[in-house]
């Protein structure tokens, strides 16, 4: 099979595999060494995480590309173009790049059948083994053990949290999330965590794999100042580093993750004091705590499970305190809803649900079961679209109120899509 547009291979793939998300490695990996017998790989750093992976894997980017390193970089899902996933310097790669991958991938996989995510990995690694990096850098997708970028056997593994999300296909409870996130750990490589409280699933993996484990508050760890921050671990430390430049407190949890990973890569890539906080100051990441601004200022978070609301409420509280909060607002319906509106309740003013064209999105009939269970009034449905529930809200808000576009990628996305359509979008600033 053959398309001449990134657009008809994405199309085709959502469409090949009977489901669309099916853990396992056999199919990926079976494809992966077909592709490069050899199984040569750039030095590889992979991330796992309920929240904060993404984040993690900005400020390794930042600060590699700020010590001139050649950086890829692996990232799921997307926000407004799939390129967005595979960047290469900091830039998403060409359709042009990304079709000839997919055109590598098609003449040898033969009779496998590989999901959408599986396409996209198993390009990405392509496309970075072909580009000379310095660096890869892997964001698992789900989970970890069985993920797909588990192929690749990482020189670090990171992982930024534990928290309660995709429960059918990882489990309900933190301690068998635990374990599968913990598939990313290899023997003798250094596994980092940077969840204050990981289960106990966690480390008990960590020593069955005979990984080298790394926990905050155990054997690294940050200390606050006024305007900076040092980091530690054993008798190494940097002082006076600048504040992160994704925002909340978590985020300290991060980067100091992601400097342990730079320093247990220095002898293969040395990275210096500099580049560090360089790198760790100038990232920004779409659709997180990513503000607005304008007469009624407009918050935008990809929020989808009740870890990543509790630290949505608390970054309200700490930068829009008092205000009236007008929620724009949507999820997959395999999420927690009930948890997240429980979370959000005591927070938002009134809600403006919006119907999302994605076949897990949670439907209009659903979300009024939730908002009832939950006891919450002020909720507007009967939109077409994210453009009539925006409008809505913000002619509902007053000077002095947020409006809050939380809940689902695929919100976000359609928020900054139609944004950039009156070129809005240029106004921006990101905070976190």
């Amino acid at each position: 099979m053959h398309f001449d547009s990134l657009k008809g291979w994405l199309a085709w793939q959502e469409g090949l595999h009977p489901q669309a998300i099916d853990l396992g490695l056999e199919r990926a990996a079976e494809v992966f060494y077909a592709l490069n017998p050899s199984g040569a790989k750039p030095p590889t750093i992979t991330v796992a995480g309920t929240n904060g992976k993404g984040s993690c894997i900005a400020y390794l980017e930042a600060i590699y590309r700020a010590q001139g390193y050649r950086v890829g970089a692996y990232t799921s899902p997307h926000i407004l173009k799939y390129n967005e996933r595979i960047k290469i310097d900091g830039n998403p790669v060409s359709d042009d790049l990304i079709c000839e991958a997919f055109t590598r991938i098609e003449s040898v996989r033969g009779d496998t059948s590989l999901s959408y995510f599986e396409f996209g990995t198993l390009a990405a690694l392509d496309i970075f083994q072909r580009s000379d990096l310095d660096i890869q850098l892997l964001e698992v997708g789900l989970g970890g053990r069985l993920d797909a970028v588990n192929i690749v056997d990482p020189d670090v593994s990171v992982i930024s949290s534990i928290g309660i999300d995709h429960v059918y296909w990882l489990g309900d409870t933190r301690e068998a999330i635990g374990r599968e996130k913990a598939g990313i750990f290899r023997a003798a490589i250094p596994a980092i965590v940077s969840d204050p409280e990981p289960p106990v699933s966690l480390i008990q993996t960590a020593v069955e794999k005979n990984a080298q484990l790394y926990c905050i508050g155990k054997d690294f760890g940050y200390e606050k100042r006024a305007t900076t921050w040092d980091w530690f671990a054993g008798d190494r430390r940097l002082s006076e580093i600048p504040e992160p430049g994704l925002k909340g407190e978590h985020q300290y949890r991060n980067a100091s993750a992601v400097i342990l990973a730079v320093n247990m890569l220095a002898e293969k890539l040395p990275v210096s004091e500099t580049s560090i906080c360089q790198g760790l100051k100038n990232v920004r990441l779409k659709g997180r705590f990513q503000l607005i601004d304008g007469e009624i200022p407009v918050l935008l978070d990809v929020g989808h499970n009740p870890e990543a609301v509790r630290t949505l409420v608390d970054f309200l509280a700490a930068n829009f305190p008092g205000k009236r909060i007008h929620a724009v607002f949507s999820m997959m319906k395999d999420k927690d809803i009930a948890g997240v509106l429980e979370i959000m309740k005591p927070v938002v003013h009134d809600w403006f649900f919006v119907p999302l064209s994605n076949s897990r999105a949670a439907t209009e009939s659903m979300m009024r079961d939730f908002f009832s269970q939950s006891s919450l009034s002020n909720i507007s449905f009967g939109y077409t679209d994210f453009a009539e529930a925006y409008k809505a809200a913000l002619n509902k808000a007053q000077p002095g109120d947020l409006l809050l576009v939380f809940g689902s990628f695929f919100l976000v996305s359609d928020c900054l899509n139609e944004f950039e359509k009156f070129n809005e979008f240029d106004k921006s600033e990101l905070t976190k």
